[in-house]
């Protein structure tokens, strides 16, 4: 497991899924601990967005930068007919 975003949304749906298993459902207590800790690694995703705000980055360990999409042509402008 890598330490993205993405990963700590694949553990909380696991999380989820098992919790709704209805043949084996994952104890109360361990869902609340995982629960805990994905509050905390949330609460540290928002101090480093805030942190990135004020200085400028535009990314962090835990959120990527932006894919931004290359721009656009500018339309050609009709020629003036002399």
């Amino acid at each position: 497991m890598s330490n993205k975003v993405e990963d700590l949304r694949e553990a909380l749906f696991d999380t989820l899924k098992a919790l709704r298993d209805p043949e084996k459902p994952m104890e109360l207590d361990r869902a609340r601990a995982i629960s805990e800790v994905a509050q905390t690694i949330i609460n540290t995703a928002k101090v480093e967005v805030e942190y990135s705000r004020q200085v400028g980055h535009v990314a962090s360990s835990f959120l990527p930068a932006p894919v931004r999409p290359a721009p656009l042509a500018a339309p050609a402008l009709p020629r003036a007919v002399k």
